[in-house]
């Protein structure tokens, strides 16, 4: 089993090795605007799952998908090159689900700036049930019924 350092570094070093070849280009046309935003290497460095998202509408996305999966084996190899490591890991590209948590939770954010905006619309013409102050103070003792030592 390889540090976590190690792990960390080679996840490092394939995103970068990706991200250069993708930002050269792949002659696959189906391929959009692809933004590989995590690698995660297992412990015996042999399987990485890149994370990918894609700028666009659901068709791009699923063509990306498809371009990235046709281009795993020449990717591969591009990594192979690159890395200088006994083992070359096998690549698996996963469709990164953060534009949609994005989307949610701007959508949740939005409800909740709207719930504080109804809130204080209400409280500001509020008025209070009892007494204004509804702590109760220590009594005030007459000086007459002060007790005397």
């Amino acid at each position: 089993m390889a540090g976590q350092e190690r792990q960390a570094r080679l996840s490092d070093r394939i995103r970068v090795i990706l991200a250069e070849r993708l930002e050269k280009g792949l002659r696959d046309p189906r391929l959009g605007f692809v933004t590989i935003t995590d690698v995660r290497v297992t412990g015996d460095l042999q399987h990485a799952s890149v994370f990918y998202t894609v700028y666009g509408s659901d068709e791009e996305r699923e063509a990306s998908g498809a371009a990235l999966r046709a281009a795993t084996g020449m990717l591969r190899s591009e990594v192979g090159k690159k890395l200088n490591t006994r083992l070359t890991p096998s690549l698996e590209f996963i469709a990164d689900a953060l534009p949609e948590s994005a989307s949610t939770l701007d959508s949740l954010l939005r409800e909740a700036r709207e719930r504080d905006a109804a809130v204080a619309g209400i409280a500001a013409g509020a008025t209070y049930a009892g007494d204004a102050d509804p702590y109760v103070k220590p009594r005030e003792i007459p000086e007459e019924e002060e007790i005397e030592d």
